[in-house]
């Protein structure tokens, strides 16, 4: 059924975006936020001071709605009109995983006797202090020497 041919009634309970929708497919075309929405205003009867109150959530609204999608001319358009292209973008990953390999690599103490040697337990305060300890003692010994 198209919009015109709706009472106002029948408009009052569709939602904003399921009439944004009715627009879009009825004109065949892409419109920009504040042309759709003063549409929608004036079908309902809305005034100046409810369109400028109520246009962000309106905005917000179409953003969250998957039927829609906002073109590069700040255009709303349906989804249906338009293939999306995924891109993949591998040089950001590359860095990603070199960053990663090179927060793995831990400096080794110089030489620990055996009986200092224990499990360690990283969640235990008491390991984790002598992780700590001891990788400051090795410091200390390299500028030393």
């Amino acid at each position: 059924m198209k919009l015109k041919q709706m009472s106002k009634e029948e408009l009052e309970l569709l939602s904003y975006t399921d009439l944004t929708y009715m627009i879009l497919k009825e004109n065949k075309k892409s419109m920009n936020t504040p042309t759709i929405f003063k549409k929608i205003c004036d079908l309902l009867g809305y005034s100046d001071e409810e369109y400028s109150a109520k246009i962000g959530d309106y905005y917000t609204s179409l953003t969250i709605d998957k039927r829609f999608v906002l073109l590069d001319n700040a255009e709303w358009d349906l989804r249906d009109h338009h293939s999306i292209e995924i891109v993949i973008d591998d040089e950001e990953d590359d860095e990603n995983d070199i960053v990663e390999e090179e927060d793995d690599i831990e400096a080794e103490p110089e030489e620990i006797d055996g009986d200092d040697i224990d499990d360690i337990d990283e969640e235990d305060p008491e390991d984790t202090s002598d992780i700590e300890e001891l990788s400051i003692i090795a410091d200390e010994e390299i500028e030393e020497e």
